[in-house]
């Protein structure tokens, strides 16, 4: 490839599984990377992009638990939900650093465009909840109760080695968006939840 035709911008895409879990800390982009498996492999994917050629505009956005109407973790735990009556998921009191799908397109889009975004982003929502309300507002936007809990070796089941965001929670704050004047549709999460559940694809 010649420099006529390299790319300009490098997005490289990991998750805030970056960060490793805490029900106590929280985390911006200047936090340091945790101990485990997920901390790993996501420092092993940023360290082949920072590779990349000085002369390329590079990001490094780090996705929260994404929600959207097709596939992705809500997918998966909407069903648990309903079986289990719309119980917390694990201890409930982990916290749940999450994004709608459209602020993350969003975000990816802005990030090409504007020559000011550069480094590390936290692809997630301005306002982190516990996973305990998260589920409150999900059982009230789809009209269920909320009273009996997913255990634990259920959801790990299903979301595998990404269990371990959930049930040990993270608190992530996407600092570097707030301060390039982001714009997030949905920084609460009942109204990203109830933008998903009334387009009726879940």
């Amino acid at each position: 490839m010649n420099s006529s035709t390299r790319p300009s911008v490098l997005i490289s895409a990991t998750a805030i599984g970056y960060y490793g879990t805490s029900e106590t800390e929280v985390f911006d982009e200047k936090s340091p990377s945790g101990n485990d498996y997920l901390a790993e492999v996501c420092r092993e994917w940023e360290a082949k992009a920072l590779e990349v050629d000085k002369d390329v505009r590079l990001l490094l956005i780090r996705v929260g638990i994404v929600l959207g109407q097709d596939g992705g973790a809500l997918a998966k735990m909407i069903p648990l939900f309903r079986t289990f009556a719309g119980g917390p998921l694990g201890s409930g009191k982990q916290w749940f650093s999450w994004i709608h799908i459209d602020d993350l397109v969003s975000l990816i889009y802005e990030a090409l465009r504007n020559p000011s975004y550069k480094g590390v982003i936290n692809g997630t929502a301005p306002n982190p909840v516990r996973l305990s309300e998260m589920c409150d507002q999900l059982g009230e936007v789809m009209g269920r109760p909320s009273w009996l809990p997913v255990p634990d070796f259920v959801l790990k089941a299903v979301l595998g080695e990404g269990a371990s965001i959930v049930l040990e929670g993270q608190k992530v704050i996407p600092v570097k968006a707030r301060e390039l004047g982001f714009k997030f549709k949905y920084p609460f999460v009942k109204d990203a939840l109830r933008d998903i559940v009334s387009s009726g694809s879940t």
